[in-house]
């Protein structure tokens, strides 16, 4: 652990050849509480191959470990971190005045980054960021990016878990309890390692991305010397830096979702969102408990499209919920009709145990279920059929999925993996080379069906 008195050196180069492992340093203050959680970090880096060094001199980082109780304990933690960066440089502050990371950034704004207590996997995250343990093919097991089941050019990203809603057809807080935010610079770290490892879109997802971050009362964090809120505006707007496309999944219509549309373009934030709507009638939207049931959404979606024109917007609903009448889901169509919503699913009710909807009145029969479906799904292909065939002729950007018979099979910003349509494209005239899984192509748009599109590399 590196003590004052082993201070006595200029900031060491970071050592990149021969076969000795990176070295830690440690500045612990505070209680035996914050000794224990240096104790536990210094456990987990040496079981990951880092030695701990006693001084700042045989360091390539040092982490110091604060104490925030009272005012001279936060004074002793300021001046050990201006004395690690004076004889090191390179320094990482975690521990209790971690919580109150503009007062460290303040007056040391030239440490690597801030931590709060507890904080063991954004510590390990931090220090394999600026100081990476080397991957060894033949001894690890496991890539710094993880094992993953998606292709490797595309990647989903986990921001949450839970959620605060309380819709009565729903039991994922029963399964998985309220919101649970991931900090943002744990989350930017692992977009980070995805990109690096050479994803080329991250798709966000969580219970309800719009709601990320409150139940951290949007704490604010510093990456890559910016600073951010725990936030879904701000995790957009980082996301959207690291020149890869983000499309954003589970985004419940809140009003600052406006803001996040402004920042869409590609690379980065794509003009695409997915809302998971449910229904149009207020009365049935109560009745189901879901938030923002009261927003006038036809008025939203058309500022979004003012905004930004070629916005895609997919959602789902759930029709034959209970109660729901005939005028209610005739009103659903109309909402279906002026909203031109791109991409749409649709879900007959069904009750699942421990839901709340399960004790309401007036259950909608089955074959009236059945109709009001079939009904619905011809509304939507007509609208998508519409709707793609005003794409033929134009230009736009597309990623290769896979190849199937020789036919590149590929994704414009327009539609997500898995659950949207496909553009399959043709032999380019004059024999263009078509390109290959994982690969980004510039095509033209040339004939569309009910959710597919036709295309030609340019």
């Amino acid at each position: 652990m590196v003590t004052k008195a082993a201070a006595r050196s200029t900031r060491p180069a970071v050592r990149t050849t021969g076969r000795r492992a990176p070295a830690v340093g440690f500045v612990s203050l505070g209680c035996p509480k914050a000794l224990v959680d240096s104790e536990r970090l210094i456990t987990q880096l040496r079981s990951r191959g880092y030695d701990i060094v006693s001084g700042y001199e045989q360091a390539d980082l040092v982490v110091v470990n604060t104490c925030g109780f009272i005012d001279a304990a936060i004074d002793e933690s300021l001046d050990a971190i201006g004395e690690a960066l004076a004889h090191n440089g390179r320094v990482l502050v975690t521990g209790c005045l971690g919580a109150q990371p503009q007062r460290i950034l303040e007056r040391h704004p030239k440490v690597l980054g801030v931590t709060g207590p507890h904080a063991y996997e954004r510590v390990i995250a931090a220090i394999d960021e600026h100081l990476p343990q080397p991957h060894d093919p033949f001894a690890d097991l496991v890539p710094p990016q993880g094992l993953r089941l998606t292709p490797r050019h595309y990647a989903y990203l986990k921001i949450s878990e839970g959620c605060n809603n309380r819709c009565s057809f729903c039991i994922i807080p029963q399964l998985r309890g309220g919101l649970q935010s991931r900090p943002l610079d744990e989350v930017l770290r692992e977009a980070e390692q995805l990109v690096r490892a050479g994803v080329r879109e991250l798709l966000v997802i969580s219970q309800d991305t719009s709601a990320y971050g409150a139940d951290l009362r949007y704490r604010q964090v510093s990456w890559e010397q910016q600073s951010y809120r725990t936030k879904f505006l701000d995790l957009a707007r980082a996301l959207g830096t690291f020149g890869v496309w983000v499309r954003l999944h589970y985004v419940y219509p809140y009003p600052h979702v406006d803001e996040v549309v402004a920042l869409m373009g590609e690379p980065g934030v794509l003009p695409y969102l997915d809302i998971p709507f449910q229904h149009a009638s207020p009365a049935v939207l109560r009745r189901m408990r879901r938030p923002a049931h009261a927003e006038d959404t036809l008025r939203r979606i058309a500022a979004w499209r003012r905004a930004q024109p070629g916005l895609i917007l997919r959602s789902s609903f759930i029709v034959g919920f209970p109660g729901e009448t005939d005028a209610q889901f005739e009103e659903l169509l109309a909402w279906l009709d002026e909203a031109q919503l791109d991409r749409v699913g649709c879900f007959q009710y069904s009750n699942v145990a421990g839901a709340a909807a399960n004790d309401l009145d007036d259950p909608v029969p089955a074959a009236l279920k059945e109709e009001r479906y079939r009904r619905f799904m011809e509304k939507a292909a007509q609208i998508s059929r519409a709707r793609l065939a005003a794409r033929v002729g134009q230009t736009c950007r597309v990623l290769v999925d896979a190849i199937e018979d020789g036919v590149p099979i590929a994704r414009s910003a327009g539609e997500a993996p898995q659950i949207d349509g496909v553009v399959r494209l043709r032999a380019a005239r004059g024999g263009a080379r078509r390109p290959a899984a994982g690969q980004f192509a510039e095509v033209r748009i040339t004939a569309a069906d009910t959710y597919d599109l036709w295309a030609e590399p340019v």
